[in-house]
């Protein structure tokens, strides 16, 4: 009912808000502007991140980097909608979804998910909708990531769930419980068998959740192995940079008996009368754009670019190259492991793949060490730091990070008595498919 823009502006938008003319430089040209920016951008203090929390540094091989990430053909890719248009993209994502079957051992993936928490939430409706009651009680593990946590109880509120957060080892199952989501390995580091647990879980008639690592999934047993009904995660240390926080590439992957309630896109192959294969999208009628209240998922669910990236990531070294590269990780964590407990740290009792939880330290005197050092750890409390490591450490990181909790002479010791076996998981987590 207003006369005119500026009077809509007027009565919607408060005073307070509207402060006149911005106060801005004179313009530049663009040569000038750019040059600013460099300027700007070269007082970032750079440091070297081990934190972890999902996060890590990836080696992008500069053939993907360049036929792909820098590709208009491929980077300008949102959304696999006009199917007919792009086979090779699809091609790409049917890859994508038979890695994450391969690693974690369920029989259906869809073509990518928003990232990890959203996932982790999808996972829950997914939960909530197979048991198909009001309410209902999600329990979620302590020992996820807690970005992870946090996003899953911002989520479960509006659809009237309760989040109940505990120890899965100890927690007694509350009632109406419809799923339980789990880490794998879990925030601190630890490697757990949850196949008791979900014993439980399906005992009360509700569905197991895995947050899952895809390179720990390498050398680990897959989730589908133990009981998981649905296995999520973040596809981004499968040579995808870390790009300020993400979002990147998450995965789902459930049974076949859930597909027809499963969130995002799937790509699947038709023949034709003369028997001629296609790819196109597969029970494609799940977003609100077509369902709208009856979608099996509210946001945007594919992150297309960064899949191709991931699934290309994994042709290009193999399953071998894939498990080498874990094998490397896991056994420089070793390294690392054994030389703070010399040095008088306390570490995880659980095995673990690349993150450890080091207690028995001033976290103040480790953090201003490994400032000085432009190394980023991770911080929990005054006596405990964190710290992961990737594909992109090297052994020198290493030494400098054993320099950082005491001598660094110590590593050299434990170096001399390490063999390649200690890369190896025993029993019952070991990989074996």
């Amino acid at each position: 009912g207003q006369p005119s823009l500026d009077a809509l502006v007027d009565a919607a938008v408060p005073a307070a808000i509207r402060r006149g003319p911005l106060r801005l430089p004179a313009a530049v040209g663009e040569t000038a502007a750019l040059a600013e920016l460099r300027a700007l951008a070269a007082e970032n203090k750079v440091y070297r991140s081990f934190i972890g929390l999902g996060y890590y540094d990836t080696a992008l091989p500069a053939v993907i980097r360049r036929n792909i990430l820098e590709n208009p053909g491929w980077y300008t890719a949102y959304t696999p909608y006009q199917a007919e248009i792009s086979q090779g993209r699809l091609e790409a994502l049917l890859n994508f979804q038979t890695l994450i079957c391969d690693l974690t051992g369920l029989e259906i993936a869809n073509a990518s998910m928003l990232d990890e928490g959203t996932a982790a939430a999808e996972a829950m409706m997914l939960c909530a909708r197979m048991k198909d009651t009001a309410g209902g009680a999600f329990f979620v593990s302590a020992a996820c990531h807690p970005q992870t946590i946090d996003l899953v109880k911002t989520r479960a509120r509006p659809l009237g769930l309760t989040i109940v957060v505990g120890d899965h080892r100890t927690a007694v199952l509350p009632a109406g419980l419809v799923g339980a989501l789990v880490q794998y390995p879990d925030t601190q580091g630890n490697v757990c068998d949850f196949g008791d647990f979900f014993a439980r879980v399906h005992a009360a008639g509700a569905l197991g959740v895995v947050a899952a690592d895809l390179l720990a999934l390498t050398l680990l047993r897959a989730p589908g192995e133990f009981g998981a009904d649905v296995a999520v995660g973040s596809a981004q240390r499968f040579g995808v940079p870390m790009g300020f926080g993400g979002p990147h590439a998450g995965f789902f992957a459930t049974r076949d008996a859930y597909k027809r309630q499963m969130p995002g896109r799937l790509i699947g192959l038709s023949k034709d009368a003369q028997g001629n294969p296609a790819l196109r999208l597969a029970l494609g009628t799940r977003e609100q754009h077509i369902r709208r209240e009856k979608a099996t998922s509210n946001i945007c669910t594919a992150q297309v670019l960064l899949a191709v990236m991931a699934s290309m990531y994994a042709v290009y070294h193999g399953p071998q190259g894939l498990r080498s590269i874990a094998r490397r990780v896991h056994l420089l964590t070793q390294l690392l492991a054994r030389t703070l407990t010399q040095l008088g740290a306390r570490i995880n009792s659980e095995p673990v793949f690349d993150t450890l939880t080091v207690g028995h330290v001033s976290a103040a005197r480790v953090h201003a060490a490994a400032a000085a050092r432009k190394i980023n750890l991770r911080p929990i409390d005054a006596t405990t730091v964190g710290l992961s490591l990737d594909e992109t450490t090297t052994l020198a990181d290493v030494h400098e990070l054993a320099a950082i909790f005491g001598d660094p002479a110590v590593l050299d010791a434990q170096l001399a008595t390490l063999d390649e076996s200690a890369a190896d998981f025993a029993a019952p987590h070991a990989r074996t498919s």
